[in-house]
């Protein structure tokens, strides 16, 4: 088996955590398909924006 980058690690990781990320929200009762596993999750700023402004 060859060299594999730590980039590469580090992508597969993320895809990864996004993949179980959805299925454990489906395991708790929420709608979700298949491809919400693959998108880009907010960062922390963009959540805690978003509360912000459903608290004001």
């Amino acid at each position: 088996m060859g060299n594999i980058s730590i980039e590469t690690k580090k992508a597969y990781a993320a895809r990864t955590r996004r993949s179980n990320y959805a299925a454990s929200l489906r395991l708790e009762g929420f709608k979700m398909t298949l491809a919400d596993g693959e998108e880009k999750m907010p960062t922390r700023e963009e959540v805690l924006k978003t509360f912000a402004k459903t608290k004001a």
